[in-house]
């Protein structure tokens, strides 16, 4: 396996593959989309929605929450989690400039 030399890399360009990478599997992107039509959740309401093992849906919990995409609190035993507003408008943001970089001449059809 190779060793990734983000070193040669910007901090824009390390930061924005490091949160690409966070959305890059479809059981994140089902509990980001649960987390935004609810609002808030528990786990447990997690594992009965999208049918995966408790085990696995702590584990993508655990990668969207070091990423700072959602946070949560504790309540008894039970952990709520939300989408950190902030960090979604800024995430928001870096990936709207990002897309925003790219205008196609008005004459583009192909780039080759």
């Amino acid at each position: 396996m190779g060793v990734t030399k983000t070193d040669l890399f910007t901090e824009k360009q390390n930061e924005l593959a490091s949160v690409a990478k966070v959305f890059a599997h479809p059981a994140r992107i089902a509990i980001i989309e649960y987390l935004l039509q609810s609002n808030t959740c528990f786990n447990g309401h997690l594992v009965e929605e999208l049918g995966l093992a408790q085990a696995t849906i702590s584990q993508h919990l655990k990668e969207l929450k070091n990423s700072g995409i959602i946070q949560g609190t504790i309540e008894g035993v039970s952990v709520s989690y939300c989408i950190n507003s902030q960090r979604w408008a800024e995430i928001k943001l870096r990936f709207n400039l990002f897309f925003e970089e790219f205008t196609p001449p008005s004459d583009y059809d192909t780039c080759c």
